[in-house]
């Protein structure tokens, strides 16, 4: 894949997030205001949620595939010191907390077929470079 490419498989999430919480408000009743405001949605797609671990030196699952078109959202905790979440093909590189502190989210669309390579981006130990992981787009 050329690498003026890359970074067009990927849609970050965080206005994918601010867009679903805007679309899901409505009235009081819980209708939307007018159906017309249902028509000019675009169609909905696909959502895979997919629960990642991180731990001293391997992410599992470290093979993820999801097709194009979809909506991914990464749920990612650690199981020991925080770790980090690059995925240099969308520019993301975010850190995952703690064991006990939290989890990451991430949401993005899958946009081109392509393998994609993310790895712990926050030095963890001796085997830290060996931690890693793909992303399998397929059409």
């Amino acid at each position: 894949m050329n690498r003026n490419n890359q970074r067009s498989f990927l849609t970050l999430g965080a206005m994918a997030l601010l867009a679903v919480g805007a679309l899901g408000s409505s009235g009081a009743s819980g209708k939307a205001s007018s159906p017309s405001a249902l028509l000019q949605e675009p169609p909905e797609q696909p959502i895979e949620r997919i629960r990642v671990t991180a731990e001293r030196f391997s992410f599992t699952p470290s093979r993820i595939k999801v097709k194009t078109g979809t909506i991914v959202e990464i749920m990612a905790e650690s199981e020991d010191t925080s770790h980090g979440f690059h995925l240099p093909d969308a520019g993301l590189d975010e850190e995952i907390p703690a064991r006990g502190k939290g989890e990451l989210r991430l949401r993005f669309e899958a946009t081109e077929a392509g393998t994609y390579f993310f790895e712990c981006s926050r030095p963890c130990g001796a085997g830290h470079n060996t931690m890693r992981g793909t992303i399998i787009v397929e059409d």
